[in-house]
């Protein structure tokens, strides 16, 4: 008995359609597999990434210090032409501080009588550390007279020789420390009197050419006046244009052409902005150089547009139904907005608020463009102070010829990093709290 050619044909059909399934699956598992490489390899990237900056960064967080006993000599601090009881702010300002600096070393290391010699044995102690000695001798003008043990920075050579960045097992001539500075460095760990402390001067200070004392407080207030500038004027700016767009502007071609720059703008280069910072508010209306206040500004420029959008999207995400309740009983168009639509479209415009004050952090190519690279060591105060954000203290560290600047640019960094962690992850708190599920 054989088949009929409607069995046969039934029979290729379903071979065919089991093959095409066959096949189908294959391509599937290959591409999940595609997918999960791209995967790992992005996260094995970024672990390098972060891997790479923790172990250069890591150590910045320590300092060596060595242990001196400064004898206050009134000789040394004192001027000739100036009267210790009527005038000692001015006479402990121009004090000799290297000198009493200097002349502890030669009372540690006594028998050094050639000038090689002494430059070498002044090198192991920061040159900042005599600014350190003058400021607590200014708090407290009772120690003229008096020795005091204390624990000044070490130079930043011998810093990157104790952290094992520089080789002892070398020729002289190819180390930045000579045999008789490793001689005295061996001397001052065996009697205890050189040691490794938590850095805090990193966290204290502001900018300096000597790493030893560079710390990021000046880039980190600078960094926080700025986006205080942003933050205060792009929610407010950007929810109001947010809601105008979406609930009160008529259809026309100038709310499109309005929609269409919006989003736009958004994808425009950062240091464009920068150049229009520089243009209209420092070159025309004459504002401050360098200061937070037109970097917050031209940051309020840059993060607008992704404000608008995301509070744009909350918005629409809000039921219509809400806002048509609240009209129907009798609540006009702004109440059923301020009322009703708002406060449930609030948490995705925190979201993206916070977002795009976290991308602001980030920049630093705007910021350029209005002088926030130079150099400034001091703290600023306020909004029109001098100042830099702490991506642009990154690149002026990493543009620094000392192998310590090496590891202050990675802590530096390892601080940005946190904070924009935590600001992302502050960002997915506020919307898995807050936002609601329709």
């Amino acid at each position: 008995m054989t088949d009929s050619p409607s069995d046969n044909s039934h029979s290729v059909a379903t071979e065919t359609i089991r093959r095409s399934l066959a096949r189908r699956y294959r391509q599937e598992r290959h591409f999940r597999r595609w997918a999960l490489s791209a995967v790992l390899a992005a996260a094995s990237v970024v672990t390098l990434l972060f891997a790479s900056i923790i172990s250069n960064g890591y150590s910045a967080f320590q300092q060596t210090y060595i242990r001196l006993t400064i004898y206050f000599d009134p000789a040394l601090i004192s001027t000739p032409d100036s009267d210790p009881a009527a005038d000692i702010p001015r006479v402990l300002i121009t004090g000799d501080y290297q000198g009493l600096i200097k002349q502890s070393l030669r009372t540690r290391f006594p028998g050094i009588g050639k000038p090689r010699e002494k430059r070498d044995l002044y090198a192991l102690i920061s040159p900042g550390a005599a600014y350190l000695i003058r400021d607590m001798l200014m708090e407290r003008p009772d120690l003229v007279g008096s020795s005091k043990v204390l624990w000044v920075p070490a130079d930043d050579d011998v810093d990157m020789l104790i952290k094992g960045h520089i080789r002892r097992d070398v020729r002289e001539d190819e180390r930045r420390l000579t045999d008789h500075q490793l001689a005295w460095i061996d001397q001052l760990i065996s009697e205890g009197a050189l040691k490794k402390r938590f850095n805090g001067a990193f966290f204290v200070h502001g900018d300096s050419r000597d790493p030893e004392l560079a710390g990021i407080r000046g880039a980190a207030m600078g960094s926080l006046f700025t986006l205080g500038i942003t933050l205060a004027l792009s929610f407010p700016i950007g929810v109001a244009a947010a809601i105008y767009l979406e609930a009160f502007a008529p259809q026309n071609r100038w709310t499109d052409l309005i929609e269409v720059n919006i989003n736009n703008l958004a994808a425009v280069p950062s240091i464009v902005f920068g150049l229009l910072g520089l243009a209209v508010f420092i070159n025309f209306f004459g504002m401050p150089r360098s200061s937070p206040l037109v970097g917050g500004l031209v940051l309020t420029l840059m993060t607008l547009p992704t404000i608008i959008i995301a509070s744009r999207a909350a918005l629409k995400s809000v039921p219509p139904s809400i806002r048509e309740a609240a009209l129907a009983i009798g609540a006009s168009p702004m109440q059923a907005m301020f009322h009703h639509s708002l406060p449930l479209a609030m948490p995705g415009m925190l979201t993206g608020s916070i977002i795009g004050m976290a991308q602001a952090m980030g920049e630093s190519a705007p910021l350029l463009m209005i002088g926030m690279v130079a150099f400034v060591a001091d703290i600023p105060q306020n909004l029109s102070d001098p100042s830099t954000v702490l991506p642009v203290q990154i690149y002026l560290w990493a543009d620094s010829p000392e192998r310590a600047f090496v590891e202050r640019t990675s802590a530096a960094i390892m601080v940005l990093l946190g904070f924009l962690i935590t600001m992302n992850g502050l960002a997915v708190v506020l919307r898995r709290r807050f936002e609601r599920r329709w």
